[in-house]
């Protein structure tokens, strides 16, 4: 049964994805109906101040540009200026339940493709000035009001020296003023400029967009990192004559080399397997918390059977066909654990009664077992 999605306000999601998405700009007026911030200025100071929390503020004081990095002291941020300065949490999703249910609302696009929420607190003035993203980006107006200028995709020289990456020159194309429960789409490439109206929080729904140059950097440390299997041959060259050039590169060797790289031809399981692998990656810094104390295999069926289970927040799962991907691991999937899995990777949890205890959902029991002790999955809590 086909999932059914709530609308951007008046935009069907529908819509969204066929007119606005990779495609073009998008105010959505109104889009969170009567919004309330889950996460707001008192709640992300403290996330702030955590050494596991990646956050940062940017100033500006005469046309100069700032940047610091947390954690930062709660108190020393209460009493900052009251004007030109903003403080950015990233990955704020893999620390509040609240703000991982928010992006539930955009699961319209994969997981594979969602990155994390990012939530900025801005003083008066604040901001983070005229840049691009080389990624689709939702900013969602949370708290206060915020004036967002943007221009169309082109060639744009940034500030020589900036510690943020400035455009030199912005000439906006477009201005708005956002309000709570307003939300701004922009795709990848648009150049963008907000700035705070008094206090405001702007949440930011960020989408991955790897480069063909990190997904080949990727592949290539994960294939020399992966055991050799088989007979792994080393350059020899009995017989050869003194070299009369020992500074240059034998043509042998070369050649030897060359034919080892050229002749490397990795599989498609060989390459899909990694592509799983890559994208659910857990980003670094992401820790799970296992379980405490010791629960038997009959306890961990009838609870399973009893409350259902529930992704941790952190947890990245995903799958293609017959193989399931998790935090940067593969499983392959057989008849008895694929269609939970893959159930779960869509609604990221297993409802009560879901899994059995039955002989025919041991395997699946044993694997998910696996993932709970992990921490990668939690009983869902009682109602």
């Amino acid at each position: 049964m086909p999932r059914r999605l709530a609308p951007l306000g008046t935009v069907s999601v529908d819509e969204f994805m066929r007119r606005y998405w990779q495609r073009g700009p998008l105010l959505i007026r109104n889009a969170f109906p009567d919004f309330e911030a889950p996460i707001g200025r008192d709640d992300l100071f403290a996330l702030a101040a955590g050494d596991d929390v990646e956050s940062r503020i940017v100033s500006v004081a005469r046309e100069r540009w700032s940047l610091h990095h947390g954690p930062f002291d709660c108190d020393a941020l209460a009493r900052r200026a009251r004007r030109n300065w903003t403080l950015l949490v990233q990955g704020v999703d893999l620390h509040h339940d609240a703000a991982h249910a928010l992006l539930a609302r955009f699961r319209f696009v994969p997981d594979a493709r969602l990155d994390d929420l990012m939530i900025s607190y801005a003083v008066d003035g604040g901001g983070v000035g005229p840049h691009v993203d080389s990624y689709d980006v939702f900013l969602l107006q949370a708290q206060g009001l915020r004036r967002w200028r943007i221009a169309p995709p082109g060639e744009r020289a940034l500030v020589p020296d900036a510690p943020v990456k400035l455009l030199a020159e912005f000439e906006a194309s477009d201005e708005w003023l956002l309000g709570p429960g307003d939300m701004l789409y922009l795709p990848p490439g648009w150049a963008h400029e907000g700035t705070a109206l008094g206090e405001c929080l702007t949440y930011s729904i960020g989408f991955r967009a790897p480069s063909r140059h990190e997904v080949l950097g990727a592949w290539l440390t994960d294939r020399g990192d992966a055991p050799v299997s088989g007979a792994d041959p080393r350059f020899g060259d009995a017989g050869t004559r003194p070299s009369a050039h020992p500074g240059a590169i034998p043509p042998g060797l070369r050649d030897q080399l060359a034919q080892w790289i050229g002749g490397w031809r990795p599989g498609r399981a060989e390459i899909d397997d990694f592509i799983g692998r890559f994208l659910t990656e857990p980003k670094p810094g992401v820790w799970f918390q296992r379980p405490t104390g010791r629960v038997s295999g009959e306890t961990f069926a009838r609870r399973v059977a009893q409350r259902g289970l529930n992704v941790d927040r952190r947890t990245r799962l995903a799958y293609r066909g017959r193989t399931a991907f998790i935090n940067g691991e593969s499983v392959a999937l057989v008849r008895e654990t694929g269609a939970a899995v893959r159930r779960m990777s869509d609604e990221r949890g297993l409802p009560p009664g879901a899994v059995r205890e039955t002989p025919v959902d041991s395997a699946l029991l044993a694997l998910l077992r696996t993932w709970f002790d992990a921490g990668w999955i939690h009983f869902s809590d009682p109602r």
